[in-house]
């Protein structure tokens, strides 16, 4: 009996220390193995962001529970951008008064789910131009539109940090009944641009997209255009000196016939046609500037549409979701330049019947059922995303805040931006895979005290306070920026968690942060020699007793 509990004893310690012997291993394997496939820097501006956003027409539901649902099934896909339309002629009905409640339900409804606001402002009412033909047409005031931009900018500080000025001005009807003028856009934008800045310094200001096109004269043998051809008007623009007048340039990138793959062409329409816009950019020296998705995707129009209905093309459902999750995914790891995507669109409350090829263009069904490309985005926007090594922003996808941050920009940040609280227990986690995590931030006067945990434990090298958690005191007699504190150095390889709590008293900048994966991961020698060793004997003792006991 003592003779077989012996044996029993001695498989299960061999047992074990095999277990431990391939866990050890296994371990190390995947510590020195790069979990993803490595991409660029995005040091530019406002594209070390979640890329995942949507086009939203709230402004149209009149029943509450159903704008609640729309924007709850786009954040359960992982859609933190919402591209939604506040019209001018719906908030400011008399000049200089304006009725905001229902500007209000849908940011709050927004806000609910954690999305962020791209506020499209457009829509002149009919009080501010004579000619009332086309209500998209601009105001015959542009210092109007700088009025309302100034208001809706003012109410929205720390709710709406993102603007969008007018939409597509270089086709009709969105500039009027009359030919398209990118100088007069360019003055437009200039006015909106300084009234937001002077409400609110930390606002980012999106250009107006332009409409894909390859250009429509007035009338015949006219220099005038009622489609003017996107790249010629952006050159425009730029000329005029219009790049001092948004920080952002917004984009429409459909796929219309063609493939994510298909390389750009100033003579064709498809989605990496916004390559050559960048180009125009570069032209100018606008290279440190991000380029956003105001409108992104293609139409899955039902086989048997007429040529004259499938105004945007036609793809099955499945290249559909395969296309907008591919081309988002080719265009991150080749475009260092590329920040937001709004898929074009979510959800539509209606009023675009089945008849018409932009129905197909749909997320999820006016009854709320989700289509293909809902399911194949939702399947890779949610995925638990890691920094990998590297210098990053504050906004990257890896970083959950949590409280009240607010963005502010000042040229001594990194990217010229960073994130802002004074909320005692707002917190920031950054997932990271590598060995060592600095976070960079800003040391001065009015700055306070964070506790810093790595992994739920205190991080080696930083105080302590009575409750043994570790901290970082950001005070200082002067303004200190980009300063590097570090978390995490040399640790096992592999993938962590940071998290920083804000203190009682002061304010916390994040200003990004570094992961770093230095040299070879060292085997564990002394660990794996000392299981194989106890395999070893353990089954050698176990072979013994058995040879014995027959």
């Amino acid at each position: 009996m003592k003779s077989r509990l012996f044996r029993l004893s001695l498989a299960l310690i061999a047992l074990g220390a095999l277990i431990g012997l391939s866990y050890t291993v296994a371990t190390w394997v995947q510590a020195d193995t790069l979990p993803f496939v490595p991409v660029p820097p995005r040091t530019i501006p406002d594209t070390d962001v979640n890329p995942y956003g949507a086009n939203f027409f709230l402004d149209r539901e009149v029943e509450e529970w159903k704008r609640d649902r729309t924007v709850r099934m786009a954040r359960e896909a992982g859609i933190v951008w919402a591209k939604q339309q506040f019209s001018w002629e719906e908030i400011e009905k008399r000049k200089g008064v304006y009725e905001w409640g229902k500007a209000d339900q849908i940011i709050a409804t927004f806000e609910k789910y954690g999305l962020q606001v791209i506020a499209r402002l457009d829509r002149p009412p009919a009080w501010s131009r004579k000619d009332k033909t086309i209500p998209q047409a601009p105001p015959d005031d542009f210092n109007d539109y700088g009025d309302f931009v100034d208001a809706f900018t003012r109410r929205y500080i720390g709710r709406v940090n993102y603007i969008q000025v007018w939409n597509e001005p270089n086709i009709f009807p969105e500039w009027g009944n009359r030919p398209v003028d990118p100088a007069g856009y360019a003055a437009l934008l200039e006015i909106a641009y300084t009234r937001a800045k002077a409400a609110n310094p930390n606002v980012r200001v999106l250009s107006a997209p332009l409409a894909i096109t390859l250009g429509e004269g007035w009338a015949a043998h006219s220099d005038f255009w009622r489609h003017m051809n996107d790249l010629d008007f952006l050159d425009a623009m730029y000329k005029i000196g219009a790049k001092d007048y948004f920080d952002i340039l917004s984009a429409n990138a459909f796929g219309l016939r063609a493939t994510p793959d298909d390389p750009p062409d100033p003579t064709q329409l498809n989605f990496q046609r916004v390559a050559l816009a960048r180009q125009v950019m570069e032209k100018y020296g606008d290279k440190n500037k991000a380029i956003w998705l105001n409108e992104y995707g293609w139409n899955a129009a039902p086989p048997d549409f007429t040529k004259e209905q499938l105004l945007w093309g036609r793809v099955t459902e499945q290249q559909q979701a395969d296309y907008t999750v591919r081309g988002l995914q080719t265009a991150r790891a080749n475009w260092n330049w590329i920040g937001v995507f709004n898929i074009w669109y979510f959800r539509q409350v209606g009023d675009v019947p089945p008849e018409r090829a932009d129905y197909y263009f749909r997320m999820v069904d006016v009854d709320f059922t989700p289509r293909v490309v809902y399911l194949r985005v939702k399947e890779v926007a949610t995925f638990p995303q890691v920094a990998q090594p590297g210098l990053h922003q504050e906004t990257n996808v890896a970083v959950e805040y949590r409280g009240n941050w607010q963005p502010h920009l000042d040229p001594n940040a990194h990217a010229g931006r960073q994130i802002v609280t004074r909320a005692p227990g707002a917190r920031a986690l950054v997932k990271f895979w590598g060995d060592s995590f600095e976070f960079i931030m800003r040391r001065g006067p009015t700055q306070g005290r964070a506790w810093i945990s790595l992994d739920g434990r205190p991080v080696k090298g930083l105080p302590l306070d009575t409750n043994g958690n570790s901290y970082v005191d950001l005070s200082a007699p002067n303004e200190q920026w980009q300063v590097r504190v570090p978390v995490a150095q040399k640790i096992m390889r592999g993938t962590h968690t940071v998290e920083l709590v804000v203190g009682q008293t002061g304010e916390v900048a994040v200003d990004g942060f570094v992961v770093s994966a230095e040299g070879k991961q060292e085997f564990p020698w002394l660990i794996v020699g000392g299981l194989g060793a106890l395999f070893l004997a353990a089954s050698a003792l176990f072979a013994w007793s058995w040879m014995r006991r027959n």
